[in-house]
């Protein structure tokens, strides 16, 4: 059974591209007293979405698949509450921020999807033993 709805490749590849684009919009954020302590905090939730989805992908049972998609999914969440209070460090880049966070947030929606049918497709096994 392929897991994440038969389109594992669409969304393994749009969690690399969202990890890149975080990484090269960081790059050109300036640094500061705040953006030091912010900046890593960005990129080590923005590329840990995927990085978490690849190993949901490898999991060895449903319950596995659903903590590794979990984690994933409260990386999502993070990395748009680093973006909101980047933006307002770094004002001058809200646009290509909001870019960012509305990728964050549909990745988020599309993890928490395929986690509540995870969640169901466990719960089936278990009525039905």
């Amino acid at each position: 059974m392929q897991k994440g709805g038969g389109r594992k490749h669409d969304l393994e590849e749009r969690t690399a591209a969202f990890a890149e684009a975080v990484v090269i919009f960081c790059k050109k954020l300036p640094i500061n007293e705040v953006t030091r302590r912010l900046i890593p905090q960005l990129v080590g939730a923005g590329t840990s979405i995927g990085a978490n989805y690849c190993e949901a992908d490898c999991s060895e049972s449903n319950r596995d698949f659903i903590h590794k998609l979990s984690i994933a999914n409260k990386e999502a969440k993070e990395t748009k509450f680093f973006l909101r209070t980047l933006a307002k460090a770094v004002p001058e880049h809200v646009t290509e921020m909001r870019d960012l966070w509305k990728e964050a947030h549909e990745l988020n929606l599309i993890l928490s999807s395929i986690i509540i049918k995870a969640k169901r497709t466990e719960r089936n096994k278990k009525t039905n033993r």
